[in-house]
């Protein structure tokens, strides 16, 4: 059975990369575009209006920007995730969409494989974050100082959740993580859910962050 379409709000104050992000989603498979604003405050007017899966937003935007939209939407309308695809990849903005709420960040050099990728995970309760993101995240969440020497199990965490952490780390989607150790997807989930919980992560860039301090990936 096909499963349902990814229904997407795209927010962009530029038009040529908000059309243009319309015109390339729509020819994706299983996604599908419900609105399209020009800031902030258009957006969470829109997910409001349509209930989307995904809200698909900048940063930078007159009225509302990205991160204030996040958690309007992510207090309000808590079934819709939220993903930022933006051109800012500091750590500034990266922090404060993550805290806001937001599920997924990309840059805008991502391709359309990716953005697709990063809907669906956020739609399934899964996070995606940009490899070149992640790295920043770690530099910024972690000290070497404060790194367990390598081959050190983190407490409480058995050794096939380390394994996943690690894929994680990798930048590796649940799907990716189960064809590489030949388990169900089904399964793979649970070995995050149950990380997560024993490791106080709330997503996967955490996650990265927690990998490196524990001295599980360089």
């Amino acid at each position: 059975m096909t499963a349902d379409p990814v229904r997407v709000v795209v927010a962009d104050d530029q038009t040529v990369v908000r059309e243009g992000l319309v015109t390339l989603l729509g020819l994706l498979p299983r996604i599908d575009v419900v609105g399209a604003a020009a800031d902030g405050e258009e957006a969470v007017r829109l997910v409001g209006e349509h209930r989307p899966d995904v809200l698909l937003v900048d940063l930078r935007m007159p009225r509302c920007d990205g991160v204030t939209a996040t958690r309007r939407v992510v207090a309000n309308h808590p079934d819709t995730a939220v993903v930022v695809l933006t051109t800012y990849a500091d750590d500034e903005s990266v922090l404060a969409a993550l805290r806001a709420g937001a599920r997924g960040y990309l840059t805008k050099d991502a391709d359309a494989e990716s953005i697709a990728r990063a809907l669906r995970a956020a739609a399934a309760g899964q996070s995606m974050v940009d490899a070149d993101v992640q790295r920043r995240l770690v530099a910024a969440a972690s000290d070497p100082r404060d790194r367990r020497p390598a081959g050190q199990l983190p407490e409480g965490l058995t050794p096939r959740e380390v394994e996943v952490l690690r894929l994680i780390a990798a930048g590796l989607s649940n799907g990716e993580i189960a064809r590489r150790l030949v388990v169900t997807e089904a399964t793979v989930k649970t070995h995050v859910n149950h990380l997560f919980a024993k490791a106080g992560l709330r997503d996967r860039a955490q996650a990265v962050a927690y990998a490196y301090r524990m001295g599980l990936v360089d």
